[in-house]
């Protein structure tokens, strides 16, 4: 089968498409004919090992997982025999952080894992993207403990988690001032954000407005800047561990000054995970974002635009081309 794969850690160009064998299952395992998947900044960080420590994930000297990718759409190629839940032909996507292997023609995934079968009225381009940047999303609105009514702002709304965060957030009725640039109002205000901040007309850290919470979907500030932002006993979430890992650190201390919060969203990548952005697609309710399409041959020049910072929401990997 064909696969995009990497031999050592390094820019986009460490990627190659190259013939490889076709993965085997197990009496538990499912075999996906892999018609979409996605490059995204997981894949990224993964490919180049930066920030270092990912090393310790993926293999100190160079890589054990040659295929990369986390997410992706397909159909059932075969089941082992233990298998009930799936069945040969059924249409699926889902999420496979750790073990890889969706930039190929072929997967093969645990039956239990994050995986479930697709949602009616949806295209393999459009499931593919439904869980890497919204898995992240959700675990901002759970830690945060979202409630009807409250006052969210996101920085970043425009990328993959930010896009997902602003329609996740709408759908447990909160009130949403979403920043993005001058070019994405549209597309933010149609997400459902009810206030838009441009953040290339004005810094969004001087808002007047205060918040019940400020989620960072692109890691590009700090509780710093945005604690003026929050409401007494408001809290703020990031992507990213911030300098000197203070995001990991300032949950442990902001709570023992009863005042404004840093939490840090730990995301779960299981069955009932991918469940439930199927039902919200399903209903409507979410819909991932698509920047632009490449076929698997042309993976590097994806890698080397979601490594621009200027996507907006996903990019998909076309594995099998449409009918």
């Amino acid at each position: 089968m064909k696969a995009a794969v990497h031999s050592r850690y390094g820019p986009p160009t460490v990627i190659r498409i190259d013939e490889v064998e076709k993965p085997s299952i197990g009496d538990h395992d499912v075999l996906v004919r892999v018609h979409a998947t996605t490059v995204n900044r997981t894949d990224c960080a993964y490919r180049a090992a930066k920030p270092f420590f990912m090393r310790a994930l993926t293999g100190l000297a160079r890589p054990r997982r040659a295929v990369l990718g986390t997410e992706y759409a397909g159909v059932v190629d075969a089941v082992g025999s233990g298998v009930t839940s799936f069945s040969v032909g059924d249409r699926v996507f889902g999420y496979n952080e750790g073990a890889f292997g969706t930039h190929a023609e072929y997967l093969s995934v645990p039956h239990d894992g994050a995986i479930a079968t697709m949602p009616n009225g949806v295209t393999f381009d459009q499931a593919a993207p439904g869980t890497e940047g919204s898995h992240y999303a959700l675990a901002f609105v759970r830690k945060a403990d979202v409630q009807a009514g409250q006052d969210v702002l996101v920085h970043g709304a425009t990328g993959a988690i930010g896009s997902a965060a602003v329609q996740l957030l709408k759908h447990h009725g909160a009130t949403v001032t979403a920043v993005c640039g001058t070019e994405n109002l549209d597309l933010v205000k149609g997400l459902g954000a009810d206030r838009v901040v441009d953040y290339k007309a004005q810094d969004f850290t001087r808002d007047e407005q205060r918040y019940d919470a400020v989620f960072d979907t692109v890691g590009k500030s700090t509780f710093g800047r945005c604690r003026r932002l929050l409401k007494p006993g408001g809290v703020y979430l990031s992507s990213e561990l911030g300098p000197w890992c203070q995001n990991l650190l300032l949950p442990l201390v902001t709570p023992l000054f009863r005042g404004r919060k840093v939490r840090f969203p730990f995301p779960k990548q299981d069955q009932e995970m991918v469940r439930y952005f199927r039902g919200l697609m399903e209903s409507g309710e979410f819909s991932p974002v698509i920047d632009r399409r490449y076929p698997l041959e042309r993976i590097v020049d994806a890698y080397r635009y979601v490594e621009t910072g200027q996507k907006t929401g996903n990019v998909v990997i076309t594995v099998v081309p449409p009918n």
